[in-house]
C-alpha cells in the first residue's frame, strides 16, 4: 500500500515540476514577479505607498530570489518523497538516501535539458546545483521522517 502511495506521490511531484519547467520564460517570470510584489507588501514598510516604478524595482530584486529558492523547495520536496518510496520498498539507510539523492540529481538534470525546448528558458548549471543541494536537504529530511516512523512504531 504505501509503496504505491509514495511511487504516485513521487511521479505526481516530478510531473508538477515538469510542468513547472514547461512555463515559457514569460509565464515563469511574471508568476515569481507577481510574487514578488506580494512579498514587497508584507515585508517592505509603506510598499502601496511608493510609485508603481519603485515596486516593480522592488519586486524585480526580490524575483531572483524566490524563483532560486522555489527550486531549492520544489527538489527538497522530491527528495524527501524519493526517500520515504525507496524506504517503502525496503531499500534504507545510507542505500536509500543514495538512492534518492541519486535519482532527484537525474530528474534535475534531465529537467535543466527539458527547458531547452522551452520559450524563452534555458539549461543552467547553476540550477543543476541548486536542485540538488534542495534534494540533498529533502533527502535528509526524508530520513529522519522514516527513521522517527519505525522508531514509533517499535513503540
Amino acid at each position: 500500500m504505501k509503496k504505491g502511495i509514495f511511487t504516485t506521490l513521487v511521479v505526481f511531484w516530478c510531473g508538477l515540476i515538469f510542468w513547472f519547467s514547461a512555463q515559457p520564460a514569460v509565464e515563469s517570470a511574471k508568476m515569481s514577479h507577481s510574487v514578488g510584489k506580494v512579498i514587497g507588501e508584507v515585508l517592505v514598510p509603506d510598499f502601496k505607498t511608493l510609485s508603481a516604478e519603485e515596486q516593480e524595482k522592488i519586486a524585480e530584486k526580490i524575483d531572483y530570489p524566490i524563483r532560486k529558492t522555489a527550486h531549492t523547495m520544489e527538489y527538497a520536496v522530491l527528495g524527501g518523497l524519493l526517500v520515504l518510496m525507496y524506504g517503502s520498498y525496503g531499500i534504507i539507510g545510507k542505500k536509500g538516501m543514495a538512492y534518492g539523492i541519486l535519482t532527484g540529481v537525474a530528474y534535475a538534470m534531465t529537467d535543466e535539458i527539458h527547458q531547452l525546448f522551452v520559450p524563452g528558458r534555458s539549461c543552467q548549471v547553476t540550477d543543476v546545483l541548486i536542485d540538488s543541494a534542495g534534494v540533498l536537504f529533502g533527502s535528509v529530511i526524508g530520513v529522519l521522517i522514516f527513521i522517527s516512523t519505525v522508531k514509533q512504531r517499535r513503540r
